[in-house]
């Protein structure tokens, strides 16, 4: 620090160093090229520079998925922040603990509706924990210190601070603040105590995992506390990877294409036991499994944000608890005796096991059999991402997720996840094998990072499944006005031609039989590879063609 201190970009450089930032997400942009500047002498910082910033909103909340710090993003004002505003949706819904660095206009320009000039403590309220702008320098250490601790108390969470232009410029002589420490809530041991007697006297107990805050030790936790009480469990959506599918209390997934079999257990349980899951509408088939205000089971509802607690569901039991303290505490608890409910048991783990067998769907290119043999064939620390869209049903249900954070997908429903999402994984685990599906819709909506993928060396495959048309939208066409198609049809490039534009390895699958090799090559490409995979249209979900839903529809329409 020289005699009249240190720019804010300085101050601000150093501060991220101190939260323990190893790596930054962003595009460049002019409101911060003095903070630009400070990263070319703060060697500890990588920044990864993405083609678009919802791209790179979203590479950020991924980096926070995996590692469970808070992923950092750094865009510029105006079309940058509105841009990144896909990324943030995404975390604050996922409970993924993320920090936006949005550069501003001159202070002395503000209100006047200056070159992209936004006020984003409007823009970003509803998305973010916090939404600060820092006027002075000299307040960096502070806001940045409470921008990290934010972001990972209580409900993970984004948080935003606002860098206006010529703040950044301006120094400041400031000490530097400690690194940021976690507030977590622990669960009582009353809470705890009635916990167990509940689980004691149940007849149909079930548990449910998922939300944000978790780890590989909670998942351990978790997994063992299920076992010692052969409590079958399931995960809420898009949290597979939080318990090994393989084991045998693991009864599936509650979400979107929830197995029937899995929604009725839900409904009939007489114990449901939620642990770090906020019971949301994918989750609940749009609150229809666990009915609102108050559910027919007997309801023990785990959550670090005691707000979340009762907001949709009066739990009989809440405990307010950060998922680690409460996954500690389960260690403590004396098993009980559970082979009243054996059998309740054993016949969700079978129907599981039963539904993630292949079905067959209308084509040569079978997704299920394909999803099917990367499950089977791919070592168990693969990570595996997606967007949104109805080729990730097929994921959902024939994919068995064996290791922790093998799963990275947005439970906002984003499009455009999957690519962003496996570029984190794969710089964060260099030495994994990392698959992103991608509808042909939900990749063009951040194929352009596949130019970042090259750049920085994110050797991840792509998996573009290509059926010409927005699926999703045009299924719920087909349901409410079947026969009826509206502005849900695509034309398409060559996505393999465009992955070898880019420098990646790129080919078409056509045949399911086709696939194991195509993907061998791509494995041995020592590159990014996308890997076009060319379905019916008609094979829309796993168990109905299109043609299936439109007849339904039809004679729903004339009864």
């Amino acid at each position: 620090m020289t005699e009249d201190g240190r720019t804010g970009a300085r101050i601000l450089a150093d501060a991220l160093v101190i939260h323990g930032v190893d790596t930054v997400f962003g595009v460049p942009g002019e409101s911060y090229l003095a903070l630009l500047d400070a990263f070319l002498d703060t060697p500890q910082i990588r920044f990864v520079t993405c083609r678009q910033e919802g791209g790179a909103a979203m590479t950020a909340e991924a980096s926070g998925k995996l590692t469970g710090r808070p992923g950092v993003c750094i865009v510029t004002r105006g079309p940058g922040a509105t841009n990144a505003s896909a990324g943030m949706h995404i975390a604050f819904q996922d409970s993924t603990p993320l920090v936006l660095l949005i550069g501003q206009v001159l202070r002395g320009f503000r209100g006047r509706e200056a070159f992209q000039e936004i006020d984003y403590r409007h823009m970003y309220g509803e998305m973010a924990k916090w939404v600060a702008e820092i006027d002075d320098p000299a307040r960096i250490p502070e806001f940045v210190a409470r921008a990290f601790h934010t972001a990972v108390s209580g409900r993970p969470g984004p948080v935003v601070l606002v860098l206006p232009e010529d703040m950044l410029s301006e120094r400041a002589a400031v000490a530097d603040t400690a690194p940021y420490k976690p507030s977590v809530p622990h669960p009582g041991q009353a809470e705890m105590a009635e916990l167990r007697e509940g689980l004691a006297v149940a007849q149909r107990p079930l548990m449910m995992i998922g939300g944000g805050g978790w780890d590989e030790h909670a998942a351990r936790r978790v997994q063992a506390f299920a076992e010692a009480n052969n409590l079958p469990t399931c995960a809420s959506f898009r949290c597979q990877s939080f318990f090994d599918s393989a084991h045998r209390n693991y009864v599936g997934h509650a979400g979107i294409g929830i197995d029937p079999k899995l929604a009725t257990y839900i409904k009939q349980a007489d114990l449901l036991i939620v642990v770090g899951a906020r019971l949301g509408e994918a989750t609940t088939s749009g609150y229809t499994l666990v009915e609102a205000p108050s559910p027919r089971q007997g309801l023990v509802h785990v959550h670090p944000d005691a707000e979340e607690l009762g907001r949709v569901y009066l739990a009989d039991l809440p405990i307010n608890s950060g998922v680690a303290p409460f996954a500690a505490a389960l260690e403590q608890l004396e098993p009980v005796d559970g082979t009243r409910w054996r059998a309740w048991a054993a016949s969700a783990r079978d129907d599981y096991l039963s539904f993630t067998k292949p079905t067959e769907v209308p084509g040569e290119l079978q997704l299920s059999k394909v999803v099917a043999w990367l499950s089977d064939n791919l070592p168990d620390d693969a990570i595996i991402t997606n967007g949104a869209g109805n080729y990730a049903a097929f994921i959902n249900r024939f994919y068995r997720f064996r290791g922790y954070r093998t799963l990275l997908g947005p439970t906002s429903g984003s499009m455009g996840y999957g690519m962003p999402a496996a570029i984190a994984a794969k710089l964060r685990h260099p030495e994994r094998i990392v698959v992103a599906f991608a509808g042909d819709g939900c990749f063009q909506m951040t194929m352009q990072e596949l130019a970042t993928a090259i750049q920085f060396g994110a050797n991840i495959i792509v998996l573009v499944v290509n059926n010409g048309s927005y699926g999703t939208i045009r299924m719920h066409q087909e349901r409410s006005y079947p026969g009826r198609v509206a502005a849900t049809d695509l034309v398409n490039p060559d996505f393999a031609a465009v992955a070898r534009a880019y420098g990646a390895h790129g080919s078409v699958v056509r045949r399911t039989d086709d696939f194991a090799e195509a993907f061998e090559r791509a494995l041995k490409a020592s590159m990014p590879a996308l890997i076009e995979l060319r379905v019916d249209v008609e094979a829309i979900t796993p168990g109905a063609s299109l043609s299936d839903i439109r007849r339904e529809a039809r004679a729903r329409q004339d009864a």
